[in-house]
């Protein structure tokens, strides 16, 4: 891999056009000479985007600072400083440069109880025009990419909810001919199933979680049926179901833990603020 400081690079950008994928997903287009030279690994590749607050006209982001960026952006007022926000890369072209990330549009719906969070807020409302700022990885083998199935894997496994399906289309996408995966993706709603593409042999089971009641990912995978041999397990999603499914896999299933990529997306009841203050404080 690069080095560290070479990774990565802050890429100013636009959007170019927004596409309602269902009822819970919208693509939104990034677009503009600023993108040149973003490099996504594929697969899950992740990045931070900085959004504006309502009434700016670009996200407030002093990433001219060089390595002080991110002290001289946290002492700035929470309610001016650019939103930040982890996401994962969709789709790259380079022809002119573009970049998709699929946005889950919780809270957005008049009839949701919860509230929605800035990033969908700000991505209901996009238009063509629209400032940015990416933090993404200037080369493609990158520490943003953490499906690494290792050579040998038999099966590879992949469960997810809603938030982690732009990785999960992603890595299906890389995975090669010949290559079998078994797929457990959760959505909110029926409309939000997407066909995805593989040249794998892949078999995805859907599952539509009902309003108000837990995931129901770990009852499918204690239920479903694994191939001997080999397996390679990869889980996102929110963190209290990532963890139990992880548990299950090691403690029940026999697959070792260092054969299990897993990822907390989200936590219940907690804002990626909130995550991301715990992490910086060391809580």
């Amino acid at each position: 891999m690069a080095d560290r400081a070479q990774e990565y690079a802050f890429f100013p950008a636009q959007v170019v056009h927004t596409r309602r994928l269902g009822p819970t997903m919208l693509r939104v287009t990034f677009g503009g000479a600023g993108l040149a030279g973003f490099a996504s690994g594929g697969r899950d590749q992740s990045f931070s985007l900085f959004l504006p607050h309502p009434g700016q006209t670009e996200p407030l982001l002093p990433y001219r600072e060089g390595e002080g960026w991110f002290a001289a952006w946290r002492a700035l007022p929470a309610a001016e400083r650019a939103v930040m926000r982890s996401y994962t890369v969709r789709a790259q072209r380079t022809e002119p440069p573009q970049v998709d990330v699929d946005f889950a549009l919780h809270g957005t719906d008049p009839a949701d109880p919860a509230p929605a969070g800035p990033a969908a807020r700000w991505a209901a409302d996009a238009a063509p025009g629209d400032r940015v700022v990416l933090l993404g990885p200037a080369v493609a083998d990158n520490r943003s990419v953490g499906f690494r199935p290792p050579e040998g894997t038999g099966t590879v496994l992949l469960l997810a909810d809603e938030t982690a399906l732009p990785a999960v289309g992603g890595i299906l996408e890389w995975l090669p001919a010949g290559a079998r995966a078994l797929v457990w993706i959760e959505v909110p709603a029926a409309a939000d199933i997407q066909d995805l593409a593989s040249a794998g042999e892949v078999d995805v089971t859907w599952l539509v979680r009902e309003p108000g009641r837990p995931s129901g990912l770990p009852a499918a995978l204690r239920e479903a049926e694994l191939p001997d041999g080999a397996a390679y397990a990869w889980i996102a999603g929110e963190a209290g179901t990532v963890k139990e499914l992880r548990r299950h896999l090691v403690r029940e299933r026999g697959l070792d833990r260092r054969a299990v990529c897993f990822s907390g997306y989200w936590r219940r009841g907690a804002s990626e603020d909130r995550l991301r203050e715990e992490a910086y404080d060391g809580g």
